[in-house]
């Protein structure tokens, strides 16, 4: 039997994470937990981001096979959650995949993310 791990956190290399952190928890309503220049965290009190300062890392290129991953967030209104981020510094790639009724946007450093909107 395989010993099975409970999941923790997700950490994401980024140039500035106090910067994202700053964004996601905004995004997210998440409470900034930690931050300073090389490290930073938010969280809900179930579910933690960590941003992990990474000079070298260089955002992927959408559409792109070097995307290892993005985040899907589910909002109210989809348009006026759009709006927001991007007044929060996000961007909205001039592709946008599917007729799933999602926008892909791109966090503040290139990070993809879909926003979905609320279920049926």
């Amino acid at each position: 039997m395989t010993t099975k791990a409970q999941l923790i956190a997700v950490t994401i290399d980024c140039a500035d994470p106090k910067r994202l952190a700053e964004f996601y928890a905004t995004v997210l309503g998440y409470e900034v937990q930690y931050a300073e220049a090389t490290y930073a965290g938010i969280g809900d009190g179930t579910t933690s981001i960590y941003f992990q300062q990474n000079l070298d890392r260089k955002p992927a290129d959408w559409p792109g096979a070097d995307k290892q991953f993005h985040l899907d967030v589910r909002v109210p209104d989809l348009d006026k959650a759009v709006q927001d981020y991007l007044e929060l510094g996000a961007t909205k790639p001039d592709f946008q995949p599917g007729e799933g009724g999602w926008v892909v946007l791109a966090d503040p450093e290139g990070h993809l993310f879909c926003v979905c909107p609320p279920r049926d």
